[in-house]
């Protein structure tokens, strides 16, 4: 199977969800599903994140908006990656681990606390 652009941005997606040891996967709607929904879910330390990517200059479609704004109005995470920001995977990953710490250290603290 040759590998397109697009396929190219979600193996580097991939390489950086496992860097982060984040469950994740590729939807499959085979007709059943919602038009739009994103190309890959993933969870990372209880945190719901959906990531389209696109190659080039490829744009998102009206579904896939409507879709994406559906999860951040849920309480998700949704991104759009392409080759130009891919370093934005990485970046969430790494803050959401950061907000997840710093809530441990708080419960931490008032646990310890008379």
């Amino acid at each position: 199977m040759a590998s397109t652009p697009e396929r190219k941005v979600k193996e580097k997606v991939v390489t950086v969800l496992k860097q982060h040891g984040a469950y994740y996967f590729f939807p499959a709607t085979y007709g059943l599903g919602r038009a739009g929904v994103p190309d890959i879910i993933a969870c990372h330390l209880g945190y719901f994140v959906a990531i389209e990517c696109k190659a080039g200059k490829g744009t998102t479609t009206a579904l896939q908006v409507r879709e994406l704004d559906r999860i951040r109005r849920a309480g998700g995470i949704a991104l759009v990656i392409n080759e130009t920001n891919i370093d934005w995977v990485h970046e969430t990953l790494t803050h959401i681990k950061e907000r997840v710490d710093e809530i441990d250290r708080q419960i931490a603290k008032a646990s310890t606390s008379p």
